[in-house]
């Protein structure tokens, strides 16, 4: 009897112990962490799950039905991380260091410490904009060496499904740096007549792009489908005489895999705008072929918002903003002229880049009945760094230091998200444009003609 309780208690811990988990253990050591919060995103650019980092940095979560390619990111830089159920995985790092110091322990370490890796032996390999510039032969061989590389690196010790993974990945982002390869080496090099030779490969004349599987794990492979699907649609617009939104919904309507169509769904909703006529019907195109009910959510609030921010609404405003040249400053102090807002913030590359002909507008117009506004929307710790640079660069027009950066209540009102972001305002603080032509656009100046500005 005694021998009969004991196997049945050594089967009962046998059975338990081959339980499969459905949750991936992450947790971790940040030394000099940027953020307070490490956010888990996945392949379709959702947060699915934001993860409290200690004062220590140290952090430890439960992440359930993780299986996949994800990122985690502390806010100013990320990186990839594959998860699978039953993982067991520890991170270090330094934040200053980031990506050079990346390391895991535990059940699930081997595949990503191949991933922190493998993108050590991409930067090797130098910057996409340094590659891009080689000539083709040189190219093609850099590409070509890098992934016979990285293919060479996976090794027996790491799991079957994430080296055919790892494969299918290399395969696509192979072909994605040769098509990439024509356009970028044209504009890199300032040779707007570049065409590649009628030697250079086509490495996706064979590719079918209705592959939901790779679609959902490998973002090259998503690129592809997006690029293939802008050429598409950009020739039948182009050959049918009719208007690329039209073309573009009737694309996607005979798309079947549901991934598929509403990731290209996801990527024309950034159409609905309020610079654009159509975003009505748009908006109800979307809505009609979407399965992603959380998508759908947040496209009815984002339209939603575009409807007040229509031509002719009353602008939102903003109270009391620091002035650069002293004292504050609101939107009502500017009643009675026109008003086109800047807003940008001094970490920010492309909002650096229309400060030289922003100024030149600004000398332009600078006699007529239009004030030019900048708002900054750094955050108050880097209040020096604003001032310095409106001083260094010698920036013209009226400069505002926002209240609440990214959550003030201007921003917010506009439902901003990402700079440089123009608006222009009528003398009576109503709204001619949401979405403004950029300085650096002739457009900007074909509008304040109309105007008579």
């Amino acid at each position: 009897m005694k021998k009969i309780i004991f196997v049945l208690i050594v089967l009962t811990i046998i059975s338990c112990n081959k339980e499969e988990k459905n949750y991936v253990l992450f947790s971790g050591k940040i030394e000099n962490p940027n953020s307070n919060l490490l956010s888990i995103i996945n392949s379709s650019n959702k947060k699915v799950r934001e993860i409290t980092v200690s004062d220590t940095g140290v952090f430890s979560d439960t992440i359930f039905d993780a299986n996949g390619y994800f990122r985690f990111s502390d806010s100013k830089e990320s990186s990839s991380i594959y998860l699978k159920d039953g993982y067991d995985i520890t991170l270090n790092m330094n934040a200053k260091e980031f990506d050079e110091t990346i390391t895991y322990t535990g059940k699930g370490s081997n595949e990503n410490n191949f991933l922190a890796q493998k993108y050590l032996t991409i930067e090797k390999y130098g910057s996409p904009t340094k590659l891009f510039l080689l000539e083709e032969a040189n190219y093609l061989n850099k590409i070509n060496d890098q992934k016979t590389e990285l293919l060479n690196s996976l090794s027996s010790d790491l799991d079957n499904d994430f080296v055919e993974s790892e494969k299918t990945n290399l395969k696509y982002d192979h072909i994605l740096k040769a098509k990439q390869y024509e356009r970028a080496h044209a504009y890199f090099t300032k040779n707007k007549d570049f065409k590649v030779s009628k030697n250079f490969p086509d490495l996706a004349k064979d590719l079918k792009y209705d592959n939901e599987k790779d679609y959902k794990t490998s973002s090259a492979y998503k690129n592809l489908v997006g690029r293939n699907f802008y050429k598409t649609v950009r020739e039948k617009s182009e050959k049918d005489s009719i208007p690329f939104q039209e073309a573009a919904i009737a694309f996607i309507e005979n798309v079947k895999s549901p991934e598929i169509k509403n990731g290209l769904l996801t990527s024309v909703a950034r159409d609905v705008s309020s610079g654009n006529p159509k975003s009505g019907d748009l908006y109800e195109s979307i809505m009609r072929l979407s399965t992603d009910e959380d998508f759908k959510t947040k496209l009815t609030e984002k339209y939603n918002l575009i409807k007040k921010l229509a031509k002719g609404s009353e602008s939102p405003t903003f109270e009391n903003y620091e002035n650069y040249a002293g004292g504050t400053t609101s939107l009502n102090d500017l009643k009675g002229k026109y008003v086109y807002v800047d807003v940008w913030a001094t970490w920010c590359g492309p909002c650096k880049r229309e400060i030289p002909s922003l100024k030149k507008i600004e000398k332009q117009y600078h006699d007529k009945n239009i004030e030019f506004v900048s708002i900054s929307i750094d955050v108050k710790k880097d209040h020096n760094l604003w001032t310095e640079m409106v001083k260094e660069k010698e920036l013209t027009g009226v400069q505002l230091f926002s209240d609440n950066d990214w959550n003030s209540k201007f921003v917010k009102g506009y439902g901003i998200n990402s700079i440089p972001r123009f608006i222009l305002i009528d003398p009576d603080g109503k709204i001619i444009n949401a979405n403004a032509p950029r300085p650096s656009n002739k457009a900007l100046i074909e509008l304040f003609n109309e105007l008579n500005i």
